[in-house]
């Protein structure tokens, strides 16, 4: 019997400006977070497909590291982020100038593996409700949890992330 494709579940948030998205991945939570935490990788887990490729930064993102993205929405952009939290192998949040973030939280599950949560947070953006006009809220909830299984997959050791 063929397995099923890994599925992420949307996760309800206090706020009408944040979306989320939860997975279970069967990896230790050390390889999971090294992925998020290496800015390079961050193409192969996008699932929005608006992130091409690192332009500038460190390897390995801390608190305060700033890091440059070449990025795609009908036309070519770049973007600086910059982390707002760093706590290994746990939290990890970033944000670039309109100042919504993108942010992961890890539980170690132990034999079970980590689950990760993913949360586009537009309440920390200049004006949230703008984000409304650019579907930027029901575009990210899309996104994150393709991002989940390509992270998953890429995780767990799969070439398939598509």
């Amino acid at each position: 019997m063929p397995s099923e494709k890994p599925r992420a579940e949307i996760v309800a948030t206090d706020s009408p400006w944040k979306r989320a998205g939860r997975i279970v991945i069967d990896a230790p939570i050390t390889v999971v977070f090294a992925l998020i935490a290496d800015p390079r990788q961050h193409a192969e887990f996008d699932g929005s497909g608006t992130v091409q490729r690192q332009l500038k930064g460190p390897e390995r993102l801390f608190k305060g590291a700033k890091f440059g993205m070449a990025m795609r929405v009908k036309f070519p952009y770049t973007i600086t982020n910059t982390v707002e939290e760093f706590d290994e192998p746990r939290v990890i949040a970033w944000r670039h100038l309109g100042r919504h973030r993108w942010r992961y939280e890890l539980e170690d599950l132990g034999d079970a593996g980590t689950s990760v949560t993913e949360t586009f947070d537009g309440s920390t953006a200049l004006f949230p409700p703008a984000l409304t006009i650019i579907n930027a809220y029901d575009n990210n909830q899309t996104a994150i949890l393709k991002s989940l299984v390509r992270l998953k997959l890429l995780a767990e050791g799969s070439s398939d992330t598509r």
